[in-house]
């Protein structure tokens, strides 16, 4: 693991203002195939309309290998405050938050080239992806999958790096990570 530069990526996200972060390799993360059922039951209704998500994304076997690719990960979250747990505004817009938060991660340069970005659900960029009219992603530099779209199961991941995946009551937690290759390549 470079962990020079991991955590170069790691105090990066806390510049930018991340709850917490943690380094793992990625050998630790769980990974479960079976989470791509809860993408196709299409509960947000972008399944097969966004080129980040599933299925278009990619075959769940295909993109675990791919995540098994990288060496190490540097997995961050955020807890935001909610007025309550029926406050959907408030999970909204801290939904919001953390997609400009990724953004800015995603962004900086000190995160390599060659380097894996996911986040929490599916990406945003564009009001309508392209996806949608048979076109390819306007934006492939800045679109990024979700954690749930590569079969990490986010719960057992949030444990693997000893944080709370449940932060008490009246909070909402995104999660994120950026996968990284040993060596020091940019």
């Amino acid at each position: 693991m470079s962990s020079r530069q991991a955590a170069m990526v790691k105090e990066e996200m806390e510049r930018l203002g991340v709850t917490s972060a943690a380094v793992i390799p990625v050998e630790a993360i769980p990974f479960d195939r079976e989470l791509r059922k809860s993408c196709e039951a299409n509960r947000c209704g972008i399944y097969g309309k966004n080129w980040a998500c599933p299925p278009l994304v990619g075959g769940i076997d295909e993109l675990i290998a791919q995540a098994k690719g990288y060496d190490t990960a540097v997995v961050f979250q955020d807890v935001y405050r909610i007025s309550d747990s029926f406050d959907i505004e408030g999970m909204q817009a801290a939904a919001e938050q953390h997609k400009e938060l990724a953004r800015k991660i995603h962004r900086s340069p000190v995160k390599p080239k060659d380097s894996l970005m996911l986040g929490a659900g599916g990406c945003d960029y564009c009001e309508r992806c392209a996806a949608q009219d048979d076109e390819p992603c306007r934006f492939p530099e800045k679109a990024f999958a979700s954690l749930e779209a590569y079969g990490i199961y986010v719960s057992q991941l949030a444990e693997a790096c000893g944080m709370k995946y449940i932060n008490g009551v009246n909070t909402i937690t995104y999660f994120g990570a950026v996968l990284l290759h040993d060596g020091e390549k940019a």
